[in-house]
Order: C-alpha cells, then structure tokens, then sequence
C-alpha cells in the first residue's frame, strides 16, 4: 500500500567522482526501475524536499531530473500533490517476480552451445590471463619474440597514406598481392601448385572450417575425424547436423581402414597430416595415398588442416596431401595465428577449382574479407623475406624451448610424469598414470594457477591414457625451470608428488 507522503525510492545509488553528471544518474536510475516494475504505474514519488535530504542533492539537481522523466512520459505532475509514475506503466511486474525463460535458440546454436569446450570460454578451467606466468597452454606461439619494429614499419608504410584499398571493403577473395605471397610460399614450402584464384583468404582457420561445414555437409551426413582431434573443426562439423566417425590414431595417422568400415560413404574426412594435432604423429607416405584413394573413389571430401607445418625440426615435411591429390578432392587450409599471432586472425584456404565460386557465394553472405591493412602488412612480410627468416628463427627458438622444458620435466617430474621431444609443433605430450583423470587434473591445477589442457577433452572416445598437452614455445628458455617447479608444487599440494 502506497503512503500518503509517497513510496520511497530504494536502490538508489550515486557516484559523486563518476563523470556522468548526479542528475543524469537519478533520471537513469529512476527510468530502470520503471521499466522493470519495481516502480508501478501510479505510485506517488516523496516530496521533492523528502528526496533532496535522503539523496544529499541540491533541489535543481533533482529538478533536472525529474523534468527530464516527465518530458518522457515516465513520470506525471499534479498540481498540489506531487509527482506520479504515470498510469501507461500500470500492470508492469517487477522483473524479479517471475523467473526469467531461457531464449529460445536455433538448433544450430544448441548444438553449439552443448559441444562447447572449456577452450572456448576465453579461460582454462579457471581465470586464466594471458599474462599469467605459469601457462603451457599449447598453439601460444613466442610472442617474446615477434618482430615488432619490422611489422610496425611495415604497417605504418600503408597507413602514412591509406587509400581505398585499405580503408575500403576489400576483395571477395581477399587481397590479391597477399594470395600471391601465399601461392609462392606453398609451391616452395608445401609442393603444392595452384593457381591465385584458388586462395581465399579467412579470417583463421576455424572460419574456413565453419564455411567449408556449410558448403559441403548436409544433416545426417558422415565425416571421418581424428580421435583425438581437432576440438573446433569437430564441433563446426557437429553444428551442421553432421554424424561424426571418429577414427583412432596409429603410428601412421588417421587409420582409413576403420573409417572404410565404419562409414564408407562418408562425405567428408578432417586430417592433420603434417603434425596431428594433438598427438604430433606424421601421416605416413602410404596412409596418405591410402587416404586420397578413397576419396577419388567415393567422391568424398578431404580437408587438410596443415597444423603447424612451418615448425618442424627433424628433417624435412613430406609433401601436402593436396600435392599429392590427382583428383580434386583435398581443400588446404593454412593459418599465420601460430607463425606470426593468433589476433592476427588470418588463414587460407585452397580450394579445388570447382568449389571457388560456391565458396565465395556463401562467404559473400557470410562476411566480407578481412582487415586489408593487415592483409597488405602481411603481404609486404612476406614478399621482403621477413616470413621466411622469421621461421627459420622460430625453429631455432622452439627447439631450444623444447629441450629446456623437457630438461626441467624430467628432474622435477620424472617420476610422474613422461614427455617425449617432439619433431614439429609447439607443444608435447605429457602422458599421466593411469589411474590419472586428467580433465580433472587440469581443473585443479588451474586453481593452482597453472594452466594447460587436458587430453581427453580431444577425445570422443577416450582410447588414450591421459596426458597433458603442454606448450613449450611460449616459455623463454631461464623461465621452463621455475614454470615446472610450480607446475610440481602444484601436484605437491594435490598429493600426487611427495
């Protein structure tokens, strides 16, 4: 029941060193409590003197507040009897008297949301930061190590005199000097012969993934994936409506006899040949050209996800399945997030030349391409040799970490824990007991502030032991000993090292 000197206004708070003047706070406050039902229509509002004395305002504040409501309808005046909600807010419920309904999604958007990983959150199974000194998170490239001043230089070249080429919306297929660097570079690095029309350029890999989804895939449709494997691509897969096949991991790779028998008119097949991601196996000649036979046979879909092929260091890479591919069936996608930085946000894709145009169709609809400034900088890195050296060094680099990391995992965790160098990527396995649960072994170090990945969260399955995955190229080579005495005395304080 409404008094007679009116109801008072609750909640109510005012910050006096914000910059947004005090009568702007009221009227927005006041407002938001309307809206929501907290203030029903007709409710008789204190005395302009009643406010002034409870809010510590001066009466012109309140004034100015209070016209502003009026002018909009929110509030009433009456001559001799003060001011009301007006009677258009009558019947509105306070947002707190019924529980809030979930929105209704599409099922797409369900699919999504339920195949969500941790590694989507933007944490690791606690409040990671990014400059958080205890992370082995893997795919964090050396960001120590970037070549600022020759990327500055670079950018600032375009940006002295920007014109419609860099401010403007850009190419469909992206800019064409960068698909040219790209065309050079893989004739060179990958074997693989294409022409510039057949790149398009992504924002990452992961939007060549979900476009490729939409192209290729139709609800019901199978596709073969590594397992464990590409946590993303898999999901993207799933989101259209896709059946997954997953197919366990030898010492060749992907294992095509089981996916002939599991799902032999599979649509599509999802492969990290260079380096498995995450396990580092490398797909063996022979499963390669096992794996391009089927799909001339069938007329199935392969997409190469070339995860980390720039950073081997044994020997050389064997060629792109896409080089190897007489029948038009392998799409090459290639990412520069982990040889250059991840906010980058630009990748590649190669496609067969029957796929170009629909492609572009959907990506047209989709969204244009990405930044051209950046695409022009990293054009110009690469056209200047920049690319290149800057790979060589990193090579260089991660090898150094790796061996640092592995050095320090043994004396402290030899015990416990058992890591192999690996030959290319930039991170390494780090197998577990078994009797280890190691998703909630990577929940609990994240309390302890050390962060990392827990294998079974790539896994449909869970053939494997548990492991760990634990990135090496983000830590400098005097920092891996004091990372993996904490890494230890987190376990120490689990109980799990003595």
């Amino acid at each position: 029941m409404k008094t007679p000197g009116g109801m008072l206004l609750t909640g109510i708070e005012l910050d006096r060193a914000s910059p947004v003047p005090l009568y702007r706070q009221l009227y927005l406050q006041v407002r938001k409590q309307i809206l929501s039902g907290r203030l029903p229509g007709g409710t008789r509002l204190p005395s302009t003197r009643t406010l002034c004395k409870e809010l510590g305002l001066s009466r012109i504040t309140l004034l100015n507040a209070f016209d502003q409501l009026t002018a909009e309808g929110f509030l009433a005046s009456r001559t001799g009897a003060g001011s009301y909600v007006g009677h258009e807010w009558e019947g509105r419920r306070a947002a707190t008297d019924e529980p809030r309904k979930p929105p209704r999604l599409s099922s797409m958007s369900q699919a999504v949301h339920s195949l969500r990983s941790d590694h989507f959150s933007g944490v690791s199974y606690s409040t990671w930061a990014p400059d958080c000194p205890t992370s082995f998170l893997p795919s964090h490239p050396a960001y120590d190590a970037f070549p600022v001043q020759a990327w500055k230089r670079l950018m600032n070249r375009h940006l002295r005199k920007p014109g419609k080429a860099e401010l403007g919306y850009g190419e469909l297929k992206g800019l064409l000097r960068l698909r040219e660097a790209i065309v050079e570079y893989v004739a060179d690095a990958r074997g693989i012969e294409c022409s510039v029309d057949q790149v398009v350029i992504t924002s990452g890999a992961q939007q060549a993934f979900n476009l490729l989804g939409m192209l290729l895939l139709d609800p019901g449709d199978g596709v073969w994936m590594e397992d464990p494997g590409h946590i993303a691509a898999r999901i993207a897969f799933q989101a259209q409506g896709c059946r997954l096949v997953p197919l366990p991991i030898d010492d060749q790779g992907l294992d095509v006899q089981q996916g002939v028998r599991d799902c032999p008119d599979a649509r599509l097949a999802f492969t990290t040949p260079s380096r498995q991601h995450p396990l580092g196996t490398t797909m063996s000649y022979a499963r390669r050209q096992e794996l391009i036979d089927w799909g001339g046979r069938g007329q199935g879909w392969i997409i190469e996800d070339d995860c980390d092929s720039e950073f081997r260091y044994v020997g050389r890479p064997l060629p792109a399945l896409y080089a190897m591919d007489p029948w038009g069936r392998v799409i090459y996608v290639g990412t520069f997030s982990k040889v250059l930085y991840p906010s980058l946000r630009l990748g590649y894709v190669i496609l067969p030349e029957d796929l170009v145009e629909p492609f572009c169709a959907i990506r047209a609809v989709m969204d244009r391409s990405p930044s051209t400034l950046h695409q022009a900088t990293v054009a110009d890195f690469m056209l200047e040799g920049h690319f290149l050296g800057h790979i060589r060094r990193m090579r260089n680099l991660y090898q150094a970490r790796q061996a640092c990391l592995l050095e320090a995992l043994q004396r402290h965790l030899g015990g416990f824990l058992s890591a192999n160098p690996v030959e290319s990527g930039l991170h390494l396995m780090g197998w577990l007991p078994d009797d280890q649960d190691d998703d909630q072994l990577a929940r609990q170090l994240g309390k302890h502030q050390v962060y990392t990945y827990a294998l079974r969260d790539y896994c449909v399955r869970h053939r494997l032991p548990p492991g760990l995955l634990l990135g090496f190229a983000a830590t400098p080579e005097q920092q891996a000993e004091r990372r993996v005495q904490e890494l230890a005395q987190a376990l120490t304080s689990l109980g799990l090292l003595t």
